[in-house]
C-alpha cells in the first residue's frame, strides 16, 4: 500500500476530513483539502517533514505511513525475499499450510527481528483473549515501537554523524595506535 493510501486509511479511521487534516499540518484553509487530496491520490509524495507532521496529526508513527510498496503480489513476494536475505525469514509447512519463520541464528538482525515478531504475537494473543481492545491493539501497531515494552530502544547516531566523527578523530586514532605500538 502506497503512502497516499495509508494517509487516506488513517484519516478515515480517525474520522477526519481532508480539509481538517490539511489544516492540522499547516496548509491554508482555502486549499487544505486540495493539497491533501494530491498526497492521498499519489500525484504528490510528501517529504519527510510533512510525513512526520501527518503522522503526528494522525497519531501514528511516521513508519506506519511510509511503508514498502506491496500493492502487487509480485512486489509483496520480493519484499518477503528481501526479508529472507536480510533477516533470515524462512518458509516451511505446518499442518498443510505455508508458514513463515525467522531463523534467529542467521545473524543479530534476525534475532532482533524475531524479538519484534514475538512482541507482535503477544499483542495479538492479548487481543484474541480479549485482554485488550481492538483500539488498544491498533494503537500499539500503528505507533510501533512507541508502546512496545518488551524491548529497550536506543537512538543510534546516523551513518553521516558516525562517518563525520571517524573523520574528525582519524588522526588521533593513528597517533594513539603508533604510541601504543612503541610501548613494551
Amino acid at each position: 500500500m502506497a503512502i497516499g493510501e495509508r494517509i487516506h486509511f488513517f484519516r478515515i479511521m480517525r474520522g477526519m476530513t481532508q480539509k481538517y487534516l490539511g489544516m492540522l499540518v499547516g496548509f491554508p484553509e482555502k486549499s487544505a483539502d486540495v493539497r491533501l487530496a494530491q498526497y492521498e491520490t499519489g500525484s504528490r509524495k510528501p517529504k519527510a517533514d510533512l510525513t512526520a507532521a501527518l503522522a503526528q496529526a494522525l497519531d501514528v508513527a511516521p513508519q506506519a505511513l511510509d511503508i514498502p510498496d506491496i500493492d502487487s503480489y509480485i512486489g509483496l513476494m520480493h519484499t518477503l525475499f528481501a526479508l529472507e536475505d536480510i533477516y533470515g525469514l524462512t518458509i516451511s509447512e505446518t499442518d498443510g499450510e505455508a508458514c513463515l519463520k525467522i531463523n534467529k541464528d542467521k545473524n543479530k538482525d534476525a534475532s532482533e527481528f524475531l524479538q519484534m515478531l514475538t512482541a507482535w504475537q503477544e499483542q495479538a494473543a492479548k487481543l484474541s483473549a480479549e485482554e485488550i481492545s481492538r483500539e488498544d491493539y491498533d494503537q500499539w501497531r500503528y505507533n510501533y515501537p512507541k508502546f512496545d515494552t518488551t524491548q529497550h530502544w536506543a537512538k543510534a547516531p546516523s551513518n553521516e554523524l558516525s562517518d563525520a566523527l571517524v573523520e574528525q578523530f582519524k588522526d588521533k586514532l593513528k597517533t594513539d595506535y603508533k604510541h601504543d605500538k612503541k610501548r613494551p
